[in-house]
């Protein structure tokens, strides 16, 4: 049984998700909150698997509630589900340790399954969201007002860093640069003529960055950029 936590400063917004979720047979909703402040208390209290967090609410907003998160132990899944349609709050919601980031118009059943996805560690973006973090296109597949991007990796590698840590991975500095033109969207060999090498090296350094970071692919690669700030 996964416990979900709703924090929303709407009434009928919570009600509406707590009537909806609580027909899901895998699905507990334990508690809801009308802003930050409340929820980072029943967080500690009701020990939620996956808290749903609006950004914008009262006392204490998405983002300082996800901040205040950060230095505890055992925290939940935090998957953001928003009204916001500003792209530049993608980025630190992310950087903050949202495992998810969807909107308020989400048809029901993905949103389901984005509750169970973002359970199971993986990162979960709405289509919107992932075009405001990853620009190029050839990481952005077909996108329609219902899909969502969803995004299995190592859950480590995309954990934000813990207060004092550096970063998860050793990167060397060419390394770094390489992986911050892979998050704005360049090719290799776009890359390539950036940095004036080879562009048989820029193959080399992605893979190696790939290794490093523990992840499959250039999109998770450039969400381990985004969530550490290398981007």
């Amino acid at each position: 049984m996964i416990r979900v936590l709703i924090a929303d400063d709407h009434p009928v917004v919570r009600q509406g998700l707590r009537t909806f979720l609580d027909l899901q047979d895998d699905l507990d909703v334990v508690g809801e909150a009308a802003d930050g402040a409340e929820a980072l208390a029943l967080v500690e209290s009701l020990a939620p698997d996956v808290l749903l967090l609006d950004l914008r609410m009262p006392v204490l907003d998405g983002l300082g509630t996800l901040a205040r998160l950060a230095g505890r132990e055992d925290v939940p899944r935090v998957l953001v589900l928003t009204s916001v349609g500003d792209p530049e709050d993608v980025a630190p919601a992310l950087r903050a340790g949202a495992a998810g980031f969807l909107y308020k118009d989400v048809d029901p059943g993905t949103l389901v399954q984005a509750i169970r996805t973002v359970h199971g560690g993986q990162v979960l973006l709405a289509p919107e969201a992932a075009g405001a973090v990853l620009s190029a296109s050839q990481v952005q597949g077909p996108q329609t007002s219902q899909d969502f991007r969803t995004v299995p990796v190592n859950p480590a590698a995309l954990s934000p860093p813990r207060r004092g840590e550096g970063p998860v991975a050793p990167l060397t500095g060419r390394e770094r640069q390489v992986l911050a033109l892979i998050a704005s969207g360049r090719s290799n060999r776009e890359i390539a003529r950036e940095l004036a090498v080879a562009e048989k090296t820029v193959k080399t350094h992605v893979s190696n960055v790939l290794m490093k970071l523990g992840v499959q692919d250039r999109t998770q690669a450039a969400l381990y950029a985004v969530r550490h700030g290398l981007a």
